[in-house]
Formats: structure tokens, sequence, C-alpha cells
């Protein structure tokens, strides 16, 4: 019998064990050994995210602004993004900066669906389609929505291949995402320098 056994079994084991579960029920409950991933459930950032099962359904109504970054979501059709998650939470935003945000956010929940904006879509409200069959234009020609680099995603491949520039990338969710992460310090740095000048700009 090992140790751990032995002390359990025993009258000094089993008082012990009193004391530990006394111990434990007198904590606060922020003191209490829970796991990381049940403690982000609890208090993490993305807890706000609500159970949707027809998140396409009054999407802007129900998804007005960006979470991460306040931008309405209407305004930027193009290259908004729509992550359900495999327990059925939804999280809206404006772009594929701000999803890889969510992405990041929610290291717990695996993303069942991720949908885009299709930018070669006709008309001014671009129609959602599944990002796993759409083709990303990466284009460091072209600024995009809180990013330098434009990364525009479109349910058609030949529309991509028209809107890329010449030295645009056309590349699928994955490559889009991870160049993403990738220029999110810079556009970050950029993002937040222009929002202090507009916030001091208010106050005059």
């Amino acid at each position: 019998m090992n140790r751990r056994n032995f002390l359990l079994t025993t009258s000094t084991g089993m008082a012990l064990a009193a004391t530990g579960a006394r111990a434990e029920m007198a904590m606060m409950p922020e003191e209490k050994p829970v796991s990381p991933m049940q403690w982000t459930d609890e208090n993490g950032l993305a807890r706000f995210l609500k159970v949707d099962t027809a998140p396409l359904e009054n999407e802007y109504e129900k998804y007005p602004r960006c979470p991460y970054c306040g931008m309405m979501r209407k305004m930027y059709s193009f290259s908004r993004h729509l992550i359900v998650y495999a327990d059925d939470t939804v999280d809206g935003t404006c772009s594929l900066h701000c999803a890889a945000i969510s992405l990041s956010l929610n290291m717990d929940r695996g993303p069942k669906t991720i949908y885009a904006g299709d930018a070669g879509a006709e008309g001014d409200m671009k129609p959602l389609a599944d990002t796993a069959a759409m083709t990303y234009v990466i284009d460091p020609d072209k600024p995009g929505t809180m990013t330098a680099v434009s990364k525009f995603a479109y349910a058609d491949a030949e529309k991509a291949k028209a809107a890329a520039g010449p030295n645009a990338m056309l590349v699928g969710f994955d490559e889009a995402i991870v160049a993403a992460y990738a220029d999110m310090a810079k556009d970050t740095i950029n993002i937040r320098k222009r929002r202090a000048e507009k916030r001091a700009a208010m106050k005059q």
C-alpha cells in the first residue's frame, strides 16, 4: 500500500482529509483551487458570449457592434466575421483582426463555423459565407479593416483573383488568420495611436 492510500485509510489520514475539506470550504471563492479552464469560463474576458442556435438570423440586430473595437459591423459588412463556437456561443466582429482576438480569448471554445462577409458579392450589404470555402486576398498595397494590410474574403475564387493586386497573395482561412496574428503587434500600435489622437481631439 502506498503512503497516500495508507494515510487515507487510517484515522489520522481521514482526519487530515477532513481538515483539508474544511479548509477548502472556508476559502473565499476566488481562493479555491479550480482549473484554468473553469476559471476562464466563469471570469474570462469573453464570458459575455451568448448561446445562439440561429446566428445568421437578424445578425445585425443581435451583433451590432464589434465587442473588441466598438465599430458598427453593418458599416463593415465586407470584412465582418461571425464565429460560431462548438458550444453554440457566437461572437460577431468587424474584421479578421478582431476575429483573431476572439479566437485567442476563447482558447477552450473550439470554433464550429466561422463566417465572413463576401467582399466580392454584389450590393452594399455583403452576405456571409463559410470561410472554409472562401479565398482570402492579402494585399499589402491596400489597407484593410483594423489593419494596414487588407485581408478580405471572397466566396468566388475568380473574383478573388480579379481583386488581387500585383503583390497580393491568395490564401485560405488558416493562412489568413496566421497573417492576422503576425500583423497584430504593428496594427495594435497604430490603432492605439490613432484612437489616442481622436480622444485628445474630442477633449479640445
